[in-house]
């Protein structure tokens, strides 16, 4: 089964089965040749994967989309999200190297293909895939996401989801006790984190992205609001020495998430009255309410127009 990270080049190549398909015009092919999706996917084809050892049996695995977390010893590997498919087989080599057992659980954060795209390698390795019950049911349908100007297919049955998670679950691996939570809608409607009470780690997936602006999927439930509640649960859930997993960019920790925090409250605040004073999202984007943020948060796959965008939406 060709996964949803291969898909759109072989729609391309086919040309004319797409359209009589999938009903895309030639148009359509073409422009999500040039969606977000199709440049991080090219991006993932040929990156290195890095491993950054956090704590004990703990590591995280930086390259393929979205942040991983491995949690590997004598009762096997947990791992927190699977990557994007192009990745392999380096993903593959790289997780090969850094557990000591086999795939046991993988847990993911929520839909997006950058965090999901590997379920199936992974299962076929071994793992029990474990998510929120919406994130199974996008992963089982056909999404057009317009933000990304892309449509994606369902996955492969082997990838979808079999344990759900609607509130809470603990699980005892390796000496660890492993809690996986349910946020309410935050990034999307079906986003987890996982705390490694043990390590002390907390991999929040894409409720936190450490020092780039974050995307907010609101056809699939997420808002800035709940982007807001979710940042305030990982500052209460977060100590002085809890390591943070964030969806992506580098390893974080509770400073850096109440600087987050901070971030969002106050753009949200900037946006909500530029629109309360009935300025247009053109015109919101022109007064630049980002601008203080620009130079830290600015940098990344959400650029400031992009991300007044995303608010504007949703206040």
């Amino acid at each position: 089964m060709v996964s949803r990270s291969n898909r759109l080049f072989a729609h391309i190549a086919l040309g004319a089965l797409v359209t009589a398909v999938f009903g895309w015009t030639e148009g359509e092919v073409l422009a999500q040749a040039d969606s977000p999706v199709t440049k991080i996917n090219a991006e993932a084809a040929k990156a290195n994967i890095s491993v950054q050892h956090l704590r004990g049996n703990v590591s995280v695995l930086m390259g393929s989309g979205g942040n991983i977390t491995v949690l590997t010893g004598n009762d096997g590997t947990l791992l927190v999200d699977a990557g994007i498919a192009l990745s392999e087989p380096r993903l593959g080599e790289t997780i090969n190297r850094v557990r000591t057992g086999p795939i046991k659980y993988l847990i993911n954060t929520h839909w997006h293909w950058d965090h999901t795209d590997g379920n199936e390698q992974v299962h076929k390795a071994g793992a029990v895939i474990v998510a929120h019950e919406n994130t199974l049911k996008h992963l089982s349908t056909t999404i057009r996401v317009d933000d990304w100007n892309y449509t994606f297919q369902p996955i492969a049955r082997g990838g979808l989801p079999t344990e759900i998670v609607n509130d809470e679950r603990k699980l005892g691996f390796d000496g660890n006790t492993v809690t996986i939570k349910y946020y309410s809608p935050a990034h999307t409607d079906g986003d987890l984190n996982v705390y490694l009470s043990e390590a002390d780690i907390l991999a929040t997936g894409d409720t936190f992205w450490n020092g780039v602006y974050p995307f907010i999927d609101a056809p699939a439930g997420g808002s800035i609001d709940g982007m807001i509640r979710a940042a305030n649960a990982n500052i209460a859930s977060a100590g002085d020495n809890t390591l943070i997993v964030s969806g992506h960019g580098p390893i974080g920790n509770r400073a850096q998430l109440i600087e987050y925090r901070d971030m969002l409250v106050n753009i949200r605040e900037a946006v909500a009255k530029l629109k309360r004073d009935g300025k247009s999202l053109d015109e919101a984007i022109a007064a630049k309410p980002t601008a203080r943020y620009d130079a830290k948060w600015g940098g990344g796959v959400i650029d400031p127009a992009f991300f007044v965008r995303l608010v504007y939406r949703g206040v």
